[in-house]
């Protein structure tokens, strides 16, 4: 998958298109992600074991939106000139895994774990 959480994300298809919003969770093994407070599904499951809940599912398509040129593209990976991998918005250019990028998620999911 071409997405991490943290990524801001435009659905593409569904009742719910159009809409933008970060990705909490991804879910590699069947290519699904969790996208905030958007496309709730209402397919329930039943719990494994006694005592816990079930759950409501979120399942969604997805490409990336740039947040300067607010257009949605899809994800390609290129080397800098020092040797660094990054993940890039093909449309726009604009770098998405920068260090700046990833404090910021880090620096969001520590509050939000505290508000919480």
């Amino acid at each position: 998958m071409h997405v991490k959480v943290g990524d801001t994300v435009k659905v593409i298809s569904g009742r719910e298109k159009g809409k933008i919003g970060d990705i909490t969770q991804v879910f590699r093994h069947n290519s699904t992600v969790i996208i905030k407070d958007l496309n709730l599904k209402t397919k329930h499951m039943k719990s494994q074991e006694q005592g816990q809940p079930g759950q409501i599912i979120k399942l969604k398509c997805e490409m990336l939106y740039s947040k300067e040129k607010e257009v949605a593209s899809r994800v390609g990976h290129k080397i800098l000139e020092d040797g660094t991998r990054v993940r890039y918005l093909i449309k726009t250019g604009e770098i998405i895994d920068g260090n700046e990028n990833w404090q910021r998620t880090v620096k969001e999911k520590k509050e939000a774990e505290v508000s919480a």
